[in-house]
């Protein structure tokens, strides 16, 4: 008892040591970001809400009729997302600092402040994103409520505050660009849908959707593993992290495109209709 208690206060200790060596004021000063607790208190309340207390409160009710909040909800969505995707390139020279991958930005660039505050937007946005289910769960469609989707949702939430709390830099930039751009066109897809039956003849393109997001899995492997082969001053257990849920993401939606599309005509329905709304 006495060993055990020891090891979990050595793992502590060691925990807010490391979180020292990484301390930004500024960025510590920015919601969420100070500490871990409240981003870790909103994933365990999300999970409880979208697993158990959500299909529990919506058991012995009526799904509810969210079409005019979900029409609202994906153009905003997409709105926020090109926001995001070009306010990147409010930052002068933007495109350097996403490709100089061994550019310690944090702490030789002036445009660490704006870089940061891009990658906290991108939590934002994570956050905000959560709100899928939330929908999922209320309009009563639990079996779109997937693992992958569940999975993909929160680790992003996470994987998103990490990165901006413990790298030494802003190389991440690259990355939220890039899933920034696929979320505007994945967004655009579901706000088209939204519109009503009278609209899916525009939707012929569902297929390639899921493909742009299989390759945007692809670069950012080919972005870490580039990454990592430079050397760069970015602590390796992170991109080890980043590189291995990247990976299970890609396995998860190579195995969802196949059964959805590569599967007979006649049990393809069940696959299509359940598309997980993952990003």
């Amino acid at each position: 008892m006495v060993k055990m208690s020891s090891l979990v206060h050595l793992m502590v200790e060691n925990y807010n040591d490391f979180l020292e060596i990484k301390k930004d004021p500024t960025v510590d000063s920015w919601l969420l970001m100070k500490s871990p607790i409240p981003v870790v208190i909103l994933l365990v309340f999300y999970l409880y809400f979208v697993l158990k207390l959500g299909p529990r409160f919506m058991e012995k009710r009526e799904p509810f009729n969210l079409k005019h909040v979900l029409i609202g909800y994906n153009a905003y969505q997409v709105l926020f997302s090109l926001w995001l995707c070009s306010n990147i390139f409010h930052v002068k020279d933007a495109i350097e600092l996403m490709t100089s991958s061994c550019k310690d930005v944090r702490k030789t660039s002036e445009h660490q402040y704006y870089l940061s505050l891009y990658a906290w937007w991108f939590i934002f946005s994570k956050i905000v994103e959560l709100l899928d289910t939330v929908f999922f769960v209320l309009r009563k469609k639990q079996s779109q409520v997937t693992f992958l989707h569940v999975y993909h949702h929160s680790i992003m939430v996470l994987f998103s505050w990490v990165y901006l709390k413990v790298l030494p830099g802003e190389q991440g930039a690259f990355i939220g660009f890039l899933n920034t751009f696929v979320h505007v066109i994945m967004y655009s897809y579901y706000l088209i849908a939204a519109l009503g039956p009278q609209y899916q003849k525009y939707l012929w393109w569902k297929k390639y959707m899921t493909t742009i997001q299989l390759a945007q899995f692809c670069i950012m492997l080919v972005y870490l593993l580039t990454i990592t082969a430079m050397d760069c001053k970015i602590p390796k257990s992170v991109t080890f992290f980043f590189f291995g849920n990247i990976v299970i993401f890609l396995y998860l939606f190579a195995d969802f495109y196949r059964k959805a599309y590569k599967t007979p005509k006649a049990s393809r329905k069940s696959g299509v209709a359940n598309m997980v709304k993952s990003q």
